[in-house]
């Protein structure tokens, strides 16, 4: 009776602990899901909690208005700046077509009569010439005078001119200067602005013809194909030099150089400018002979007696040279002492004259060496 009641009992305490923990179940069952579902509701993106009252915040815009120097400078100086197209005379195919044919570059407005100074050899060649305006308005132009030596050109466009470019002192540069260019870089980008700084002055520059452009401002603002005549000015926008050239070196020797663009000074450009409107021409020394540069290599090939000098393959009847007992086949090797070498070509010794000056040449003749004074001539062409 006792094991019975024992018995009992036990069961009915595993009966009690069953229940308990079913009913713990059922409960944690429900708060759980109760907590997940909560948790879930106050994450989801599809119910946000807004207020009635609350409007939407429209989008702000901000307007800079950005001046600085430069662009104040490009603002007052780009008008003044035009397109140069030359119109060069037509290619005729095998087939016999037609194709036109044309080159440009960039030039700066002088005067308001239509003067535009530009470089020589970016209107060489031309029988037709036009420039473009900064607006796009396209006008004829005119030939008005070259200087080959000084690679520079006036030409004069019809109708008005939107401005006029000032010319500043290029004598009073500084290296590191801040400066800014201003062309058509492939003859496609119009009103093409770069900045840079002058790099170095007083640079020369030996050309295909033997001829030394000296004087030259060295810049890093970027000049390309199409900048040739546009203006180089400075902060307080004034062209100290009129763009010309590049230097980028031997892609074959492995030496390319960037950054490597030159100017004629303004001080220069302006006084040969000048010169061209006058009188369309430039007034130089005339020697009255055509001409050979000797290079140590032609004088080994040829075994001519000297190593820098120039040979004179033809001599003009009755100009200054001839009259002066100089012959064909005589080689000049100086010019008042000064001895003929790639730091001083024959054609810059003689530009640095004036018509009506007297020179003393040291001349070669049959390897007999002599002096022979010149009275030198004028003429457009040395």
């Amino acid at each position: 009776m006792k094991e019975s009641l024992s018995s009992v009992r036990w069961n009915r305490y595993v009966l009690t602990l069953i229940l308990v923990m079913l009913i713990s179940g059922v409960i944690g069952g429900v708060v759980g899901g109760t907590i997940v579902y909560s948790a879930q509701r106050s994450a989801s993106p599809t119910q946000p909690i807004s207020s009635p009252t609350q409007e939407a915040l429209e989008p702000s815009s901000i307007s800079l208005e950005i001046t600085t120097a430069i662009t104040e400078v490009v603002a007052r100086v780009e008008p003044a700046v035009v397109t140069v197209i030359s119109h060069l005379s037509p290619r005729v195919t095998f087939f016999g077509g037609v194709i036109e044919r044309s080159s440009s570059g960039s030039g700066a407005i002088i005067s308001f009569d239509g003067h535009i100074v530009t470089n020589n050899h970016v209107v060489e060649g031309a029988e037709r010439l036009e420039v473009i305006l900064a607006d796009g308005t396209i006008l004829p132009a005119d030939l008005v005078g070259v200087d080959p030596y000084a690679d520079l050109a006036v030409i004069q466009a019809e109708g008005e001119m939107p401005e006029v470019i000032t010319w500043g002192n290029s004598n009073v540069l500084d290296s590191g200067e801040t400066v800014i260019a201003i062309g058509s870089p492939l003859g496609s980008f119009m009103n093409t602005v770069t900045v840079g700084v002058i790099s170095a002055i007083g640079r020369s520059i030996e050309t295909s013809s033997g001829f030394l452009m000296e004087d030259l401002i060295q810049t890093d603002a970027a000049i390309n194909t199409g900048n040739s005549g546009g203006p180089l000015v400075n902060l307080a926008g004034q062209m100290i030099g009129i763009n010309t050239l590049i230097v980028r070196g031997s892609e074959a020797g492995g030496a390319i150089a960037e950054g490597l663009g030159f100017a004629i000074p303004s001080n220069s450009a302006q006084a040969v400018a000048d010169q061209l409107i006058e009188k369309g021409f430039v007034s130089r020394p005339f020697l009255g002979v055509r001409w050979q540069w000797i290079t140590p290599g032609i004088a080994s090939r040829y075994r001519l007696p000297v190593e820098y000098g120039v040979y004179l393959s033809e001599v003009t009847p009755e100009g200054p040279a001839d009259q002066s007992g100089l012959r064909r086949g005589d080689i000049l090797i100086s010019m008042d002492d000064q001895a003929f070498d790639p730091e001083h070509p024959y054609i810059n010794q003689l530009i640095k004259h004036q018509p009506g000056d007297q020179v003393v040449l040291g001349v070669v003749r049959n390897g007999d060496r002599f002096d022979v004074e010149v009275t030198l001539g004028g003429s457009e062409i040395p």
